[in-house]
């Protein structure tokens, strides 16, 4: 999809020199992966310690 945008061009530049990735288009991909992986994470942390799993370890430790 094409898009205009307008965009400091000293945050491109940065961003292009962390990521050492040589195309704008390709920094703001990476920018929105990053951006939705981290959302993704927070989400899931809501849940974290309010699953109840009853599982024994000792158990799943004996498997093959």
């Amino acid at each position: 999809m094409r898009t205009t945008l307008d965009l400091p061009s000293m945050l491109i530049d940065e961003a292009m020199q962390f990521t050492h990735i040589k195309t704008k288009t390709g920094v703001i991909i990476q920018a929105l992966e990053d951006f939705i992986r981290k959302n993704k994470i927070k989400k899931l942390k809501k849940y974290r310690g309010s699953l109840n799993l009853d599982i024994n370890l000792s158990t799943l430790r004996d498997r093959k």
